[in-house]
């Protein structure tokens, strides 16, 4: 059966200071972030990334098969559909040079947030996956989660979780 594309908006540009809440699973949903240097290489392709589309990452969550992140652009140019295409890209050749194995499944899941919605929400539904999944019982005791934009235990506060 083939997989269905997630659609875009369409008359949305996806370009200037928008939050995005962005969930990406991996190739056939394989268990891959589990380990410190799995997580790093995708961490650092994703801090990199960000940097050069000018985007700022509130918070991210890697959990064993998919990653959760919540962007911000910082520029009117910021344009999100191609910091996802090239931190797919850049993220999966990273990967596959290491492990030799597919990183990624197609496409990809956005929520552009509304100007009423709240990113404080947004992120601790993002640190709390790990709970909810029953790896952890408080977000802070899972390694694969933080933030680009302020430290984990500044993140953790200002979501009162």
């Amino acid at each position: 059966m083939p997989i269905k594309l997630a659609p875009r908006l369409g008359a949305f540009d996806y370009l200037g200071f928008y939050r995005y809440f962005l969930t990406m699973c991996t190739h056939h949903r394989a268990r891959l972030f589990v380990s410190d240097p799995a997580v790093r290489v995708v961490v650092a392709q994703l801090s990199r990334t960000a940097d050069a589309e000018r985007f700022s990452v509130i918070a991210y969550c890697l959990m064993p098969d998919h990653i959760h992140v919540l962007v911000e652009g910082t520029h009117p140019a910021a344009d999100f559909r191609e910091f996802v295409r090239v931190f797919k890209q850049r993220s999966a050749f990273h990967w596959k040079r290491e492990n030799a194995s597919t990183l990624w499944q197609r496409s990809y899941f956005e929520h552009v947030l509304r100007d009423e919605e709240d990113t404080v929400g947004v992120a601790r539904y993002i640190l709390e996956n790990p709970v909810r999944a029953g790896f952890v019982e408080r977000p802070e005791a899972y390694p694969y989660l933080g933030s680009m934009t302020v430290g984990v235990e500044k993140l953790l506060y200002s979501v009162q979780i």
